[in-house]
């Protein structure tokens, strides 16, 4: 099937219509776009781990419905809301937070990866809020949206990544560009306090200040008792097919100086990579530069489609200088950090 524009008349309808119907559709949000399925189609929602290649016992997240801060969509599928979680909604809903909560027992099985936890969000993209109500009205009370790309690769940001992943097979709803760039904040709110499981653009600080708790870190919190499975939080992940290595920028620099002018193009392009703040230099041809942002978020706008581009080019490494060591840079790291591991 097409891509349709999401703002197009009749497209959010179409959709809605498929997912209902227990097709696949990829959809754009804030954060990454997602390959959704109706949460509460077991059916449906193992397409979606046949599609991705994605082990189903690794949970997925449930988008739901704002109406009412996105309350009344989390009720369908959580046994209970503890009181820091609806602070959390207040503050962050829409918008790229997701929250673990416990599961009732007869809804989303599948999606949850048979946990007795799921991982709810509502997003703040309006294409992606106009579907979720219109599939709302049909009775699909939640979509199940793991990011729209094969399992532990690189997220996708642009609905032409989509396509590059799955062809022309699959329904797509065209949002633009991700304006977050990374996956939610995840934030597991089935324990006596909040724990950060996945860093994201919403930091620790944030956090705490909305909901007037202490957020531990999913590593404090393993001796009290183990947190639920939450997606993206496997060793490597994020991963690009050219190998990823972070370095600082003088250790970066001193790299190319050893290359010296060796490195030649290869038949399908550059060999090398490199993505950093710092203003490298090299005398080889086969070394392709691209500057990071100086902000955080800007990076991590554009982390996932640079990553992409360097793939396209055909390079075999990409050198990437480390972030700062700030809370507003934790998601980026985290990515980073991930994609890494998986070289």
């Amino acid at each position: 099937m097409p891509v349709m524009d999401g703002r197009a008349a009749g497209a959010v309808a179409t959709a809605a219509q498929a997912l209902q119907a227990g097709d696949l559709v990829a959809i754009p949000t804030e954060t990454v776009y997602g390959l959704a399925a109706d949460a509460g189609n077991d059916a449906a929602v193992a397409k979606i781990f046949a599609a991705k290649g994605r082990p189903s016992e690794h949970p997925l997240i449930v988008h739901v419905d704002d109406t009412g801060m996105g309350a009344d969509g989390a009720a369908f599928f959580a046994q209970a809301i503890p009181s820091a979680a609806q602070a959390l909604m207040q503050a962050f809903w829409p918008g790229p937070l997701t929250l673990i909560l416990p599961r009732r027992a007869a809804v989303g099985r599948a999606a949850a990866g048979g946990q007795d936890s799921i991982g709810l969000r509502c997003p703040s993209h309006p294409v992606a809020q106009a579907l979720l109500h219109a599939c709302r009205q049909r009775g699909v009370m939640g979509l199940a949206a793991p990011s729209a790309n094969q399992f532990g690769r690189v997220s996708p940001t642009t609905a032409a990544h989509v396509q590059g992943e799955f062809g022309s097979a699959l329904l797509v709803l065209d949002g633009g560009a991700c304006d977050v760039g990374i996956e939610s904040t995840i934030v597991d709110c089935t324990r006596r306090e909040p724990v950060l499981l996945r860093p994201g653009a919403i930091t620790p600080g944030q956090l705490e200040q909305a909901c007037g708790q202490r957020v531990r870190l999913a590593q404090d919190a393993e001796q009290d008792a183990p947190a639920p499975r939450a997606p993206g939080t496997l060793l490597a992940h994020y991963a690009p097919k050219a190998r990823v290595r972070l370095m600082g920028a003088a250790a970066l620099q001193t790299a190319l100086d050893m290359l010296g002018g060796d490195v030649k193009p290869s038949s399908t392009g550059p060999v090398i990579a490199t993505y950093a703040r710092a203003v490298l230099r090299s005398r080889s041809s086969g070394v392709l530069s691209r500057r990071m942002p100086d902000d955080a978020a800007s990076t991590a706008r554009q982390l996932f489609a640079v990553l992409r581009d360097f793939d396209d080019q055909g390079v075999r490494l990409i050198w990437v200088e480390e972030p700062p060591d700030d809370d507003a840079w934790d998601g980026v790291r985290d990515r980073l950090q991930r994609a890494s591991a998986a070289g």
